[in-house]
């Protein structure tokens, strides 16, 4: 079984309070295999109120969480049954399991918020031979010079055109050569 992303259904206005009732209920049920973290979207908003700018926080979706869980019978339990929990979205009918989030979708929300996959691990080093495998640049070879850790980039050399043209591209875009 694989953690996935869930919508979860709450009251409108309940949605902090979920999120700390069921945080609770995981630890105390010894759930912490089976449920991984809990969010509630929100986005900076910036008002101007009588001339002055002002930050709040703002749910993306009022009414929703979302959480990250390896659906079996005792998570879909613990979270169905927590206070303020009126349901999951996806579910057809009482006892039928929910569908989950499309990665892609988790992954736009994630970002909006400021919160990314876990960064891979750097395995390329500089000077290193890498192919492009993908976007603009597919199939070109080229030399590491610049690694990016932060930003998950690489700064690679190809040949083009008889000379050497520094290309950015993803960790994932590349394969080592060997």
């Amino acid at each position: 079984m694989e953690k996935r992303w869930y919508v979860v259904h709450t009251y409108s206005g309940y949605e902090n309070k979920v999120k700390a009732n069921l945080e609770k209920r995981v630890e105390s049920m010894g759930m912490e295999d089976k449920i991984f973290r809990v969010l509630v979207p929100q986005e900076e908003e910036t008002e101007i109120k009588n001339g002055k700018k002002k930050t709040a926080m703002k749910k993306v979706f009022p009414g929703y969480v979302l959480t990250e869980m390896v659906m079996t019978d005792d998570s879909w339990y613990v979270v169905r049954n927590t206070p303020g929990v009126t349901g999951f979205v996806g579910s057809t009918g009482s006892g039928s399991k929910p569908t989950a989030l499309l990665p892609e979708e988790v992954d736009r929300i994630l970002n909006s918020m400021g919160l990314e996959k876990p960064k891979a691990d750097v395995d390329f080093e500089i000077k290193e031979s890498v192919k492009i495998k993908e976007g603009p640049f597919a199939n070109f070879v080229g030399s590491v010079e610049d690694i990016d850790v932060d930003k998950q980039k690489l700064k690679v050399h190809v040949n083009m055109f008889g000379r050497e043209t520094p290309v950015e591209v993803g960790f994932t875009q590349v394969d080592k050569l060997i």
